[in-house]
């Protein structure tokens, strides 16, 4: 029995926090995943600029409610799901990734969460579990589940390699030059295929 791991950001959506960073014209917050492996040292420093400039949950929810699935996306899980069970794992938050999934027929997703005070302040966030997107891979294998994942950052990197078949999709140049074993798409429709062909194993 196979299920589908998708990252989130990148894959489906835009980067929520490169739409902030323009928004906001604070262009430090356009680093993500990409550029930094360290989730957890990331988002401190993101903490820490959002504080310096007075800025919460609700200038970047504001954002996020302009924020439309990249063109083909809910096409293309639309079609994914007709023929494979689909879990999203996101390193974002339910706070920031709710409006997102009703654009995209409401999939399921596991996220994390933010700390929030009443003032709208984002002061931490906690993280579902630890090393996310393997973990889940890998309690899914433990019930009897063979993965297929796919993801663009270098958070994705675990579970495309822990799973029985895994892909890159609209990943960087390094990240590609890093891993040539792993393939790597830029359109949905041969990333569809492949996961197609790596369901008929």
């Amino acid at each position: 029995m196979y299920i589908t791991c998708l990252d989130v950001e990148g894959v489906l959506v835009p980067e929520i926090w490169i739409a902030f960073s323009k928004a906001s014209g604070i262009p430090e917050l356009k680093k993500t995943t990409r550029d930094e492996p360290d989730y957890d040292k990331l988002m401190r420093w993101r903490l820490g600029i959002l504080k310096e400039h007075g800025l919460g949950l609700k200038e970047i929810q504001d954002v996020i409610a302009t924020i439309d699935p990249l063109p083909g996306a809910k096409e293309f899980l639309d079609e994914l799901r007709s023929f494979s069970q689909v879990i999203l794992i996101s390193d974002t938050f339910e706070q920031f990734a709710s409006p997102l999934m009703k654009k995209l027929g409401n999939p399921t997703l596991f996220c994390n969460t933010l700390e929030v005070k009443s003032t709208g302040e984002i002061t931490g966030f906690r993280m579902r579990c630890e090393k996310s997107k393997l973990t889940t891979v890998k309690a899914l294998q433990s019930i009897g589940y063979d993965t297929i994942a796919s993801g663009d950052s270098y958070n994705d990197l675990g579970m495309i390699q822990a799973s029985k078949s895994g892909f890159l999709f609209r990943s960087t140049n390094k990240i590609k030059a890093d891993y040539p074993d792993i393939p790597a798409f830029e359109e949905y429709y041969d990333l569809l295929s492949a996961i197609r062909e790596a369901m008929k194993d």
